[in-house]
């Protein structure tokens, strides 16, 4: 990480990551190959990473709500349940070799490129949300498992929330995502406890990096979200799979 340009690198992804974690999700799995191949062991990127999720995460919430959107006290329950998830799934994650980590990120990489290809398309007309009784209670389970993913590796686990908050409990693409941040940021802080624990979370490059998470992140939150960007769909299906294939084979 001595090279001159690893800094300003880190800034500009951690922008775009930022972006693209707050306007649907899967962002890291830009960030973390991008650790992983500036020199950092796997399961250190992996926690590294939640410092800037965690910035990127809490400006975000400040951004929709400025926004007059916020989705209190419903993704405090969700919270709660996922910081929980979030404690197993980091305790996992810290223990795992890198060569697994690496096989798991990339499989996990290309089950994203899928859903992002081949998903069912989510639109925002204006529904009827259920944010109470069983479904609040479906919420709180299925969150607390999503915490566990969380914790272990959680990139692309904001498509799987945006999905489940859409069609179980019926939110628009705006609402979903300003649930998803405010929930990310309250089991990140659990996951990386763990990590920073462990002594897997290397500070000085997680603060840069969440430098451009939480730019990117401020930015999205501020631009009003309709549809998904096209582009920035197939330019993360590109990456994503070149970044897969070569984490696999990666030792």
């Amino acid at each position: 990480m001595d090279e001159w340009y690893a800094y300003p690198l880190l800034i500009f992804v951690g922008f775009i990551v930022g972006f693209i974690n707050t306007v649907a999700g899967g962002g890291s799995l830009l960030s973390l190959p991008i650790l992983i191949f500036l020199g950092l062991p796997s399961t250190l990127a992996n926690g590294t990473n939640r410092v800037a999720v965690i910035f990127q995460t809490a400006i975000a919430t400040a951004g929709f709500k400025s926004k007059g959107v916020s989705t209190f006290p419903f993704n405090l329950y969700l919270g709660c349940s996922a910081f929980i998830g979030s404690i197993i799934g980091a305790n996992l994650a810290v223990d795992i070799s890198g060569a697994l980590f690496n096989r798991i990120l990339a499989v996990v990489m290309i089950c994203v490129v899928l859903i992002i290809a081949f998903g069912p398309k989510i639109s925002i007309n204006e529904v009827q949300e259920r944010l109470t009784g069983k479904y609040l209670w479906l919420g709180i389970i299925a969150f607390f498992f999503f915490g566990i993913y969380g914790g272990f590796i959680n990139a692309g686990i904001g498509f799987i929330i945006i999905l489940f908050l859409h069609y179980i409990n019926k939110m628009t693409l705006v609402r979903a995502n300003a649930t998803k941040v405010a929930v990310v940021f309250m089991y990140m802080v659990s996951a990386l406890v763990v990590f920073a624990w462990n002594d897997q979370v290397n500070w000085k490059i997680g603060l840069i990096l969440a430098i451009g998470n939480g730019s990117g992140a401020w930015f999205a939150s501020r631009v009003s979200v309709k549809r998904g960007d096209g582009f920035v769909k197939k330019f993360l299906i590109v990456m994503v799979s070149i970044l897969a294939i070569k984490l696999w084979f990666y030792r």
